[in-house]
């Protein structure tokens, strides 16, 4: 046989249901340069002491590997739940028991679980301008109508979002939700003041809208410091979502949600899985009750080092070409070419020779009001590599749209 299906045979492609995404393609390896995703440094995951932590929860509680949820409450392992309560205390000022904690099977899960609880087709809610991709993505496939709200350097832009709030309270609409990213904000990577906090809060009271919070990029500011969660500061309108990805290990698959009980009872309601993986729960709490504070400081002083490789790069090779917003953490940079650049343009060519990166459009609400505008993660490439690929992007950059110009003190006319 050559591969090929035989005339008339069955193929069970004609069964599938229709609406159904393009087929994703083979995996063919990362590129060589790859400043896509969030992936996190591979030299900064503890690796040992991990290992060290699944050998001890193995051989003290393994045996409960026999029960669904380690024959605990179906929200999630009592150590990790009781960790995640203590580290929102400590760090965003959250009150919070263990019993308001549900451990879902990385962020990606919590949103879904959140959305499929309050979006119906034709619902309206509200994403700031520029958010994660992921975020829209599910949102349209739940057929809901997404207004953007605009954004500046401090974050979300209150005097937009009340102006539209009383647009939509004019039309009769009431948004199911606001999300928003208050904290490292992706893909900007701003901060959202206490006092726009506050501000946020007081729209969400006087229209009757919940905020939706996702902070899952909270414990990578570069300070180390951050202003109170939202749902520390109004825990009757906020549901909050977070996750050990960016600070620990995105293939773990760890996250969790905050809200109150009449809310995370109609969530665990739905959450179908039998549970999060239980061995990552146990190694994880094990791990985190004693060196997470440590390994985070690490791993934020390693994060700042390469950004910084990476801001000297842009500079060298696209000089003022680029407007870069500096993020105050994470492990992403957004920047914006001159404005008759279209990154899309070159996106599959940059791909084709081992580059790979985000174009902006993927990162809004309207793909056209981003087309110049890129986003680069710079966690996982090495410091050369950073280099070299910034270079490599330049040079790809430049032959299809003219820019830059000039680069490491030379012009490319």
């Amino acid at each position: 046989m050559d591969g090929q299906t035989p005339a008339g045979s069955f193929s069970l492609g004609t069964m599938f249901r229709p609406g159904l995404p393009d087929p994703a393609p083979r995996f063919a390896g990362l590129p060589k340069y790859n400043f896509v995703y969030g992936h996190n440094d591979p030299d900064q995951v503890p690796a040992e002491a991990l290992a060290e932590s699944a050998a001890r929860v193995l051989s003290q509680n393994g045996h409960l590997l026999g029960m669904y949820n380690l024959g605990q409450a179906p929200l999630g392992h009592d150590r990790l739940r009781a960790f995640v309560a203590r580290k929102l205390a400590q760090r965003s000022g959250i009150a919070c028991t263990v019993d308001d904690v549900l451990i879902t099977s990385g962020s990606l899960q919590a949103m879904d679980l959140v959305n499929n609880l309050f979006v119906a087709p034709g619902d309206t809610v509200i994403v700031e301008a520029f958010t994660y991709g992921g975020a829209i993505t599910k949102l349209q496939k739940l057929g809901a109508r997404i207004v953007p709200a605009p954004l500046d350097a401090g974050g979300l832009d209150m005097e937009a979002l009340a102006a539209i709030l009383g647009r939509l309270k004019a039309e009769g609409v009431t948004p199911k939700f606001i999300y928003t990213i208050p904290t490292v904000q992706n893909p900007t990577g701003s901060v959202l003041s206490l006092e726009r906090r506050h501000r946020l809060i007081a729209l969400s009271r006087d229209h009757g809208v919940p905020i939706f919070e996702d902070e899952c990029y909270a414990d990578l500011v570069w300070s180390g410091e951050r202003p109170p969660a939202l749902y520390a500061l109004a825990p009757d309108r906020v549901i909050h979502i977070g996750s050990f990805s960016k600070s620990l290990a995105p293939a773990l698959r760890l996250g969790y949600i905050v809200a109150a009980w009449d809310v995370l009872g109609r969530i665990l309601a739905t959450k179908s899985d039998a549970g999060s993986s239980a061995l990552a729960q146990m190694v994880v709490a094990d791990y985190v009750e004693t060196r997470f504070d440590d390994h985070v400081e690490d791993l934020r002083a390693g994060l700042h080092a390469k950004l910084d490789v990476l801001i000297e790069a842009l500079g060298e090779e696209f000089g003022t070409s680029a407007e870069l917003s500096v993020p105050e953490g994470g492990i992403f940079l957004w920047l914006k070419l001159p404005d008759h650049v279209d990154v899309r343009t070159f996106a599959k060519a940059a791909l084709d020779q081992g580059l790979a990166f985000n174009p902006g459009p993927e990162w809004a609400c309207d793909p056209e009001s981003a087309r110049s505008h890129m986003r680069l993660c710079f966690a996982l490439p090495s410091p050369q590599h950073i280099r070299e690929g910034i270079a490599e992007l330049a040079r790809i950059c430049f032959e299809h749209t003219g820019v830059p110009e000039r680069g490491a003190n030379r012009s490319r006319v």
